[in-house]
């Protein structure tokens, strides 16, 4: 191969452990690998980009790339990392979100190539769910012992004393799901190497071992390092939940600002991770960012290039329009610019007062808009004061107190921006 894959992960800090021999193996010809993705939403979110860059990584070295959906073993639920069992799916919904992560997975993925290497979507649900219990246990089951599974850090950390839940027998089972995974995909496909998060090496492992024992084969094993915040918080996830995928669950613009507001140090690793850019374009980057790191430019250019990749060029365009209108200076033209769910992401926490939309129509005094119906400002004192000082705005425009707010003021007919000064922002909703 002219691609050389697992030094291509191991100077973007991708590669936590392989199997003695993995590189070689793959430096021989055109290789088949997959990772296992457990369809538990009808999103990816961006934990799962990790993966999902490996495998495209995979793709670009000549190696053609199988993105697994765990139909079957996200009806049982993998125990790697969990301290409690999570929600069993039924089929329908294990469908609807394998369609959903297909659309996604093709933003990264070519699964249309005319090329031998185009990627494959599966679902491990395909070929278990004709398997009756009695044929897994003696087919599949009687190759392991109880030891080798009890021996994974997985179950380990679940049966321990510091575990107060324990682990039902469907949970104990599911590396040996997973590692059929590996042996039928081994046989039906000659996939010879599995991917995953560091915390899934016994996993992937039970699956080697299934190859050795049952096809008398080799399978190999590549995992990368879980990804952490430099503050030690947990990556990919805000107060509000997971960032997803999906524009619908998480707006572009709340996804560009997530990867904006990164620190420097996470932002020098998860450029190397979740974007295509060159070591020689990272290096240059990281360079003028530590010359003057107050512009934040590795953390605009790592924007930039998820939120595109992620979305689109427009949406990327549209979030750092929608990031200037907060914090630079906009006009009453810019919010206009706006649709509602990126008005309210914007705003999310502003304190909002809903006035009659009758109440705007007939004409709304400033006074009343500052204090009187929404008790922005403590007292109608306040507001006169604040007026007089010249430092309201409505909709990003100096008022004095003369002046009435109508229904032309009204962004997206329902919004009115108001400012005290620079630092204090109200919303009107007219209702």
């Amino acid at each position: 191969m002219e691609k050389n894959f697992v030094k291509e992960l191991t100077w973007r800090g991708m590669l936590h452990d392989t199997m003695p021999g993995t590189e070689e193996h793959l430096m021989e010809e055109m290789r088949a690998a997959y990772v296992g993705i457990d369809p538990t939403a009808d999103s990816l979110h961006i934990g799962h980009l990790v993966g999902v860059m490996m495998l495209r990584h995979f793709q670009l070295a000549g190696h053609k790339p199988y993105a697994l959906v765990g139909g079957a073993t996200g009806m049982i639920g993998d125990p790697s990392g969990k301290s409690a069992e999570r929600n069993l799916l039924d089929e329908k919904t294990l469908r609807h979100n394998q369609n959903s992560l297909k659309e996604q997975l093709s933003r990264f993925l070519d699964f249309d190539s005319d090329h031998d290497n185009a990627a494959v979507l599966v679902n491990n649900y395909d070929w278990m769910k004709n398997f009756s219990f009695l044929e897994f246990i003696r087919d599949v089951g009687k190759h392991i012992t109880v030891n080798y599974m009890m021996s994974k850090d997985s179950v380990k950390k679940r049966l321990s004393s510091e575990s107060s839940v324990g682990m039902s027998f469907t949970e104990f089972t599911y590396q040996l799901v997973q590692g059929y995974d590996f042996l039928h995909l081994y046989r039906e496909n000659n996939c010879t190497l599995q991917m995953g998060g560091s915390d899934q090496w016994g996993n992937i492992t039970t699956g080697t071992e299934l190859i050795r024992r049952i096809a008398d084969g080799k399978g190999y094993a590549l995992t990368c390092p879980l990804i952490t915040k430099a503050d030690g918080t947990k990556f990919g996830k805000t107060e509000g939940g997971n960032i997803w995928l999906d524009k619908e669950r998480t707006s572009p613009y709340k996804f560009y600002q997530y990867w904006l507001n990164t620190s420097d140090e996470d932002a020098e690793k998860y450029i190397k991770i979740f974007t295509f850019l060159t070591k020689e374009e990272i290096d240059s980057l990281i360079a003028e960012h530590k010359e003057a790191p107050h512009k934040r430019e590795l953390q605009k250019e790592l924007g930039k290039q998820v939120a595109t990749m992620v979305h689109s060029k427009e949406d990327y365009n549209n979030a750092v329009a929608a990031s200037e209108v907060l914090f630079g200076k906009s006009t009453a033209a810019d919010f206009r610019k706006l649709d509602e769910a990126t008005f309210l992401d914007i705003f999310e926490g502003v304190p909002q007062a809903d006035i009659a939309m009758t109440e705007v129509e007939n004409g709304l005094d400033m006074i009343a808009a500052l204090a009187a119906q929404t008790n922005f400002l403590k007292s109608n004192g306040e507001a006169r004061r604040a007026l007089k000082e010249n430092s309201v705005a409505v909709n990003k425009e100096k008022v004095k107190e003369d002046y009435t707010i109508t229904k032309d003021d009204l962004i997206n007919n329902k919004y009115v921006i108001l400012n005290k000064g620079k630092k204090n922002t109200y919303i009107i909703r007219a209702i």
